[in-house]
């Protein structure tokens, strides 16, 4: 069945399920749903990147305010659970003690002597007040996720504040500070787990494969705007990972004006065999948003329908699920995109109101999909297969 086939299929199933008001989900009644737990600290939407910067945490506060205006919080299979600080301890278990100090500094509001040498400053990583706690619980927030699931306390984990996937070890970059998601990953490596790791935000997950760019622990996959065009101009599908992780990192990048049907094929034809060639503990997803239409940073051409088909199938993979926000910066693309994928997280329905118009593909998105498809035969036969289960 080809991606336009399931894709139509996949909407008319939604549709019909979701404006039922007697089928709040989309498995059989007689099976239970999954545990969700929704991770937010209070702290996180009060504090400011500044007024002209895209970033902007308020979205957070936004996102929880439509969840709950729509019922979303079930108690009877969904938990709203306050995130914590992240331990120095856990920072260091990626981020080097120079740059935690520097980032500590920062944190008056007025960036260190030397905040240039750590990404802190003027631009993308400015030293606004408070930046160094607004960082810890991001983090915190994501590794209490990784505590919910190795507790056994839920199946599935939400936090929209973290997914900042791209602050390395030792600097600050494009708007990130602490990378939660290696900080929350390390947690489950630390229990014996095996991690996939996929992003499908715009941006490429730079980071976080470079944390894992030479192990076989975590496998990292990300979908993302070609670096040639955008931030941070890295992610290209020759870059796999080396020694011991060669084949664990997966990149596939898109062109500009990639829409639902470009990027969910890209999705479909990789994703799957990803995760069937490495059969992971854990996933672990990262669902930025600026891939939407309306964003002002990206120039991707997405909609809700497509966001909502790829957080579907990390749904429908039946594994201990933690997804990570990331990117966006349309607010009201944000609240209602996160709101949705809280919706399949918490299997429940949401009223289409929320979801974007659907658009059928055309010429050009099938012209589009063709000009990857060597990008794509590259990581079928030459990257996967490096996969291994253990």
């Amino acid at each position: 069945m080809s991606f336009l086939d399931k894709y139509v299929e996949f909407l008319g199933k939604y549709l019909k399920y979701y404006s039922n008001p007697c089928c709040t989900n989309l498995k059989d009644k007689t099976q239970s749903k999954a545990k969700a737990v929704y991770v937010h600290s209070n702290e996180v939407a009060d504090f400011s990147y500044g007024s002209s910067h895209p970033m902007r945490p308020a979205r957070l506060g936004m996102t929880l305010a439509l969840t709950k205006e729509l019922g979303l919080l079930d108690p009877s299979n969904t938990e709203l659970i306050e995130g914590r600080k992240t331990t120095e301890e856990e920072v260091l278990s990626f981020h080097t003690e120079e740059y935690l100090k520097a980032l500590k500094e920062a944190n008056s509001g007025e960036a260190p002597i030397n905040g240039s040498a750590f990404g802190l400053g003027a631009g993308d990583n400015p030293a606004f007040k408070g930046v160094y706690d607004w960082s810890l619980f991001s983090a915190g927030s994501s590794v209490t996720c990784a505590e919910v699931i190795l507790e056994g306390k839920a199946e599935r984990a939400m936090n929209i504040s973290g997914g900042l996937h791209h602050a390395m070890a030792d600097r600050a970059s494009g708007f990130c500070y602490i990378n939660d998601p290696v900080i929350a990953i390390n947690k489950l490596l630390d229990a014996g787990k095996r991690v996939a790791y996929i992003d499908i935000d715009a941006h490429h997950g730079d980071g976080v494969e470079a944390a894992y760019f030479e192990t076989d622990k975590v496998l990292t996959v990300s979908i993302h705007e070609s670096g040639r065009y955008l931030f941070p101009g890295t992610g290209f599908s020759k870059d796999i990972g080396s020694g011991k992780g060669e084949g664990y990192s997966v990149n596939l990048p898109l062109p500009p004006g990639a829409d639902d049907y470009v990027f969910c094929s890209a999705f479909d034809a990789i994703v799957p065999k990803c995760i069937e060639a490495f059969r992971p503990d854990v996933l672990v997803t990262q669902l930025g948003v600026d891939t939407l239409a309306s964003d002002p940073v990206t120039h991707l051409m997405l909609t809700t329908n497509g966001f909502e088909y790829m957080v579907k199938s990390f749904s429908e993979m039946d594994l201990p699920w933690i997804a990570l926000g990331g990117g966006g910066y349309d607010m009201d693309n944000v609240k209602r995109a996160w709101t949705l994928a809280w919706a399949i997280m918490a299997e429940a329905s949401v009223p289409d109101h929320i979801r974007d118009p659907e658009i059928t593909p055309d010429k050009k998105s099938h012209e589009m999909f063709s000009s990857i498809t060597a990008d794509i035969d590259y990581l079928l036969t030459k990257v996967i297969p490096l996969i291994k289960t253990s």
